[in-house]
């Protein structure tokens, strides 16, 4: 999905850059992208949003480059893969899925502000799931260290994300910054993401997912209404499905959780809480 979103932002005249810790695909989505000829342009910079160090690293280095930054699309992710932590010592689906995306956006921030002006907003789209409803947010076991479920660790990873961008767009609402954040549900996508599944689930699956899973295409053209649609203009904090604003899991809706989440999240990757 990665992919597609950032193939169809370039046609559309775009500068992307895909940020990403596998070298070799990015390059060869580079490489794809050119060759379909787009109005824009793309470029691969090694990101492994497992490592606050790398992630860090990342936006030093784009933002030695003086670009503006007028759309961040949130997508990467693991899904069911069994109990591993990052180099930071996070629970992985935890660690990789939410918090790299945390700091990435957070250390990102001015940029999207400075860029962003009024009738023209960055955007920030950060990719969630349907498996959020399911999920529980354990505030005092994050890490899932107490029992861990690759089921239970994917669908807070998830939620934590809808909790994040709601609490973001508050913040950026009440600083009246030209920036939106929305999350965006995929629906079910034929991605690589189901690879962790056991062998028999995997053989059900299949037949399946013909039928009634999303191709990538289809499964990123919501993230990509978010980041280009006008009639997404100045319109955050918000959980789309199928290109329609849909409600998310009532929970989500908290502003105590969604401040206590932010607070303890800024502790975990090192940001002065502002």
């Amino acid at each position: 999905m990665g992919f597609e979103t950032a193939r169809h932002l370039a046609s559309l005249g775009m500068h992307v850059v895909i940020a990403g810790n596998e070298e070799d695909e990015g390059l060869a989505a580079v490489k794809k992208i050119h060759e379909e000829g787009s109005d824009g342009k793309a470029e691969f910079v090694f990101l492994d949003l497992a490592s606050l160090k790398s992630v860090r690293l990342f936006v030093q280095k784009f933002k030695a480059r003086g670009l503006p930054l007028h759309v961040l699309v949130n997508n990467a992710g693991i899904m069911l893969v069994p109990e591993r932590k990052t180099a930071d010592g996070f629970e992985l689906h935890f660690g990789l899925n939410y918090l790299g995306h945390f700091l990435l956006t957070n250390l990102l921030l001015d940029t999207l502000k400075k860029s962003g002006t009024q009738g023209r907003c960055a955007r920030i789209v950060t990719m969630s799931s349907a498996t959020h409803y399911g999920g529980v947010l354990h505030m005092d076991d994050l890490q899932s260290r107490a029992c861990y479920s690759s089921h239970g660790a994917y669908s807070q990873s998830k939620l934590a994300l809808v909790f994040f961008t709601y609490y973001l767009q508050e913040r950026l609402t009440a600083g009246g910054f030209p920036v939106t954040a929305n999350a965006v549900d995929p629906g079910m996508v034929d991605t690589a993401l189901y690879d962790n599944l056991c062998s028999p689930a995997q053989a059900a699956k299949k037949p399946v997912a013909k039928l009634l899973f999303r191709t990538p295409a289809e499964g990123a053209s919501t993230a990509v209404y978010a980041a280009a649609a006008s009639e997404m203009e100045g319109v955050g904090g918000w959980y789309l499905y199928n290109g329609q604003k849909t409600q998310s899991a009532d929970v989500t809706y908290n502003t105590d959780i969604q401040a206590k989440l932010w607070k303890q999240s800024c502790k975990l990757v090192g940001l002065q809480e502002a």
